[in-house]
């Protein structure tokens, strides 16, 4: 297992991760994201209070090579949104699974196809060749 895909969380094809803890989920997005998207320099995040189903985006990020959005990998309401990264966005460089989280969310119903950490990196590997 890489230590790039921590085994605690867990992931989608649109490389977020989402840590879920009872009605309430943490989302980021994931080292091999942010290692495409290269230096990020900017980020926009929806409102805390907006509400959202699952693969519906929540952001954009932009880097110096390219805008991504970030979609949800749950459906649910955003309650707080990382207003670090305003000032310091290059937190999704330097610690994508920790300060560089993007959003929170109450978790509602649905949820878009999470993978486990092993089946995240075995994807990861597909894409890569």
């Amino acid at each position: 297992m890489s230590t790039e895909i921590p085994t605690d969380l867990q992931y989608t094809r649109d490389h977020e991760w989402i840590r879920i803890e009872g009605d309430t989920a943490t989302v980021g997005v994931t080292h091999h994201a942010q290692s495409a998207l290269g230096d990020v320099v900017f980020v926009e995040l929806l409102e805390v209070g907006a509400k959202l189903e699952a693969s519906e985006p929540f952001g954009t990020i932009e880097s110096v090579k390219a805008v991504s959005e970030a979609y949800m990998p749950v459906g649910g309401e955003v309650i707080e949104v990382n207003d670090t990264l305003i000032d310091d966005p290059e937190l999704i460089n330097t610690e994508p699974y920790g300060d560089g989280w993007l959003i929170k969310v109450r978790v509602a119903a649905g949820a878009a196809a999470l993978m486990s950490a092993d089946a995240y990196e075995k994807y990861v590997d597909e894409i890569k060749h």
